[in-house]
């Protein structure tokens, strides 16, 4: 062979191993950027359904993975971070080497409301970040609810007791007039009945919010539990000069706790005769629709707003304090009935006209045993 022939052999013998050489470069760079594409979608898999806001985030702010959490509630926007503050942090926990948290609150998206997280950033050691914001907006609304009812629990305290001091000391000042201490006295009594009503309430509230009413559950008899309702509210209806009617479908039957299925619909019956004019109707109903049954108390008063049917189911929230307070309510009769439909694994819902008046409709699960063929 000659010596043409052998440096020609040595270059294609060289360009096949460098080729080879760049082939086997290209596969092992092709094969680490598949290994990593496959990693980031199963740490995807693994974060989204999680609860908590979480978030995975490169040394170059790119975020390589996020539960679905943390992309509703606006902690994630695309494939970066969404709030300033939490970019801050980010810098922050880089520049100290360690975690960093702090309590924010989101503002609200289009899709979701504001959020409470209690954030947390963590560097790891292959330069990536983790980000979890834990969701404490529950717990914010918990603290809030019970700082509320507290405020709202001593105010209605004060107004029956205060009045009920001053009556006493009106009636011991009028000693020598008989009538004007029969004055005193009768609405001293009804002061009396008022602040009776308001404790009970508030003990029936509390004890609804405590217990669970299903553990010592029950078939419970529709027809029976309406029927005991209306007979209670039928004094104050006739005094009211309001019409009070039934029409039960029979058979009907709920698992749950009859006095306090009895409760919610007197609450709901004493209601719609609070807010009816003399000659108006009130009715009671029920009947089984798809596996529920349903009880309404409709009546032709005054109706309730929209902007009050967002509220009248919170404590103490009255549509008309002055009236309520004439009618002896205490503003808890309809947050009574929402925890009793709750706790019963059922729902109260509301329509309302001003003018036309209201319906409110009591939904509970169907009792299988008592349920029709």
């Amino acid at each position: 062979m000659t010596p043409y022939a052998l440096a020609l052999l040595g270059l294609v013998f060289g360009a096949g191993l460098g080729a080879l050489a760049v082939w086997l470069g290209i596969r092992h760079a092709t094969a680490e950027a598949a290994s990593q594409i496959v990693s980031r979608q199963h740490l995807g898999e693994i974060i989204a359904p999680l609860h908590a806001a979480v978030a995975v985030v490169t040394d170059g702010d790119v975020v390589i993975a996020a539960s679905t959490f943390a992309k509703a509630c606006g902690l994630v926007r695309g494939s970066s971070l969404g709030p300033s503050d939490v970019v801050a942090m980010l810098t922050e926990s880089r520049a100290a080497g360690r975690a960093v948290e702090r309590d924010l609150r989101l503002p609200p998206g289009p899709a979701s409301p504001a959020v409470q997280l209690a954030v947390r950033v963590v560097p790891i050691s292959n330069g990536s970040t983790v980000v979890v914001g834990e969701d404490r907006s529950a717990d914010l609304r918990f603290s809030e609810t019970r700082r509320d009812f507290v405020a709202n629990i001593t105010h209605e305290l004060k107004t029956p007791i205060g009045a009920i001091t001053l009556l006493a000391e009106a009636a011991d000042a009028a000693a020598g007039d008989p009538d004007a201490v029969h004055t005193f006295l009768g609405k001293l009594s009804k002061e009396t009945s008022r602040l009776n009503e308001l404790v009970s309430q508030i003990i029936a509230l509390s004890r609804l919010q405590a217990e669970n009413p299903m553990l010592a559950a029950h078939e419970v008899d529709v027809t029976e539990v309406l029927e005991a309702s209306v007979a209670r509210c039928r004094a104050i209806a006739e005094a009211g000069e309001i019409m009070l009617s039934m029409n039960v479908q029979a058979g009907l039957r709920v698992v749950g706790d009859a006095d306090e299925l009895e409760t919610a619909v007197t609450n709901l019956v004493q209601n719609a005769v609070a807010y009816s004019e003399p000659g108006a109707r009130v009715a009671v109903s029920s009947r089984a629709v798809g596996g529920q049954v349903e009880i309404r108390v409709s009546d032709n008063g005054i109706g309730i707003s929209g902007a009050d049917q967002a509220r009248i189911f919170e404590r103490f929230y009255r549509v008309d304090a002055d009236r309520s307070r004439a009618s002896g309510g205490t503003g808890l009769g309809l947050s009574i009935v929402k925890h009793v439909a709750q706790a019963h694994g059922g729902e109260v819902a509301v329509w309302s006209r001003l003018g036309q008046g209201s319906t409110f409709t009591l939904r509970l699960p169907e009792s299988q045993e008592g349920a029709r063929v």
